[in-house]
């Protein structure tokens, strides 16, 4: 039985660690800089919430002693014949990437690794930094050279949050190598890991860009169905009912339009193109469109109801999207801005977080004692518990802005309100 460290016990990289645990090939060392982390997992318990399946398989691998956590990846990698690199690379304001978390982790894996270890990369990166940063890195730092001494791996993490297990077991693991060996060892070892069809690509730089395509695929394809539902809306026409009519032909795949785009992804990696000489085009422009839907969305609002100024405006979800407790690059965050530029009164509503965790935004938790005060509602993420939500309780509220395109249209105007959609009157 051979030893895997994941490096990196978050949100993707525990399902792995413990589906790994669970296949009955692996030993498994999860290492991650965070020690609460560490202790829960080394008591069965998962960090990770709202993913079904999860809690049962790290219960599961704890039980057979077969997943352990640690704060030393230079040690876990030691004692190891595999490593798989799952740490985030975040994005600075204008779009240049951060790599200070996993430049530190990569730094401890060269500390630790030993002969004949293979180095995967999970991480969405762009292309040629698995050769030319961390490669290099491995190999300046622990004096063994790449493709003979150790072997380096990319295959992109290709998962949607609430359905990790699911997807990992579902979609083909797109797989590469340094070289030819590098190619065998990783080929088999996903195949023994993940059980799943395995698609082999050419190069580090392909698997690469595999991944940044296929957001940039969905940050183009959002963009332009926002594009439409602004035109859509100027001709008094609803583009739901045009989408799903376009998408019956089967050449057409017309994604839904809203209020934004947000989390790790899609508006992050993007950027990875953008700024590595991809400076115009599709690309850019949609970045541009889909972080201006919420202004687009505010001034709906301003259309109906008039100045918002001293206005007091709630807005449905905080996370990104719904029901996922995340709010990296939440379009919520971006409505917020346009209405503080308004002198707006900014009320956030949020089934997932706590009323400490809103505020830290800037701006009032909601309670239903501030339900008379609310002029206009905005819902940003679509919840689970906003499917029964009443929004007879908002006496006061005259419109309610569907930045995704779920609510029932007649329940709302039945109560006398206003109800406005993204390209839909």
């Amino acid at each position: 039985m051979k030893n895997v460290t994941v490096v990196g016990l978050g949100k993707i990289g525990l399902p792995l660690a413990a589906i790994f645990a669970n296949c009955g090939h692996f030993h498994v060392y999860g290492a991650d800089i965070n020690k609460l982390v560490v202790d829960q997992v080394n008591q069965g318990i998962s960090h990770v919430n709202n993913e079904p399946g999860l809690d049962e398989l790290v219960a599961k691998a704890h039980q057979k002693k077969s997943l352990e956590a640690t704060i030393n990846t230079a040690e876990a990698v030691s004692k190891s014949d595999i490593v798989v690199v799952i740490v985030p690379v975040l994005t600075r304001e204008n779009g240049q990437i951060n790599y200070q978390y996993i430049d530190s982790a990569v730094e401890e894996i060269a500390k630790g690794i030993k002969m004949g270890t293979l180095v995967t990369f999970e991480t969405t990166l762009p292309a040629g930094d698995t050769r030319n940063r961390f490669g290099k890195t491995i190999e300046k730092i622990s004096g063994l050279t790449m493709g003979k001494d150790f072997f380096l791996s990319y295959s992109p993490e290709r998962v949607y949050s609430n359905r990790i297990i699911k997807d990992l077991s579902s979609y083909p693991k797109v797989v590469s190598g340094y070289n030819k060996r590098s190619l065998e060892l990783a080929t088999d070892f996903y195949k023994k890991g993940l059980n799943c069809e395995i698609l082999q690509v050419s190069t580090l730089e392909s698997a690469e860009f595999t991944k940044v395509a296929e957001c940039v695929y969905r940050d183009v394809n959002i963009a332009l169905a926002n594009e439409l539902a602004i035109y859509a809306n100027n001709l008094d026409i609803n583009i739901m009912e045009v989408i799903k009519a376009a998408n019956s032909e089967p050449y057409s795949n017309i994604h839904l339009p809203g209020v934004g785009v947000g989390g790790h992804c899609i508006p992050v990696y993007p950027y990875f193109f953008i700024n590595n000489g991809m400076h115009e085009g599709l690309t850019t422009l949609s970045r541009k469109i889909n972080d201006s839907m919420a202004e687009y969305a505010v001034e709906l609002i301003e259309e109906i109801i008039g100045s918002l100024k001293d206005k007091t405006i709630l807005i449905l979800g905080l996370s990104f999207r719904g029901n996922v407790k995340e709010p990296t690059k939440s379009s919520t965050l971006l409505l917020i801005e346009a209405l503080k530029e308004r002198e707006t009164t900014v009320c956030v509503d949020d089934p997932l977080f706590n009323p400490d965790e809103i505020s830290k935004y800037g701006v009032i938790p909601f309670s239903n004692q501030l339900a008379d005060q609310i002029d206009a509602i905005i819902l940003q993420a679509y919840h689970d518990e906003y499917q029964k939500i009443d929004f007879s309780v908002f006496e006061n509220c005259s419109l309610i802005l569907d930045g995704r395109n779920v609510l029932n249209q007649r329940e709302i105007e039945n109560l006398g309100m206003k109800y406005l959609g993204i390209g839909i009157k």
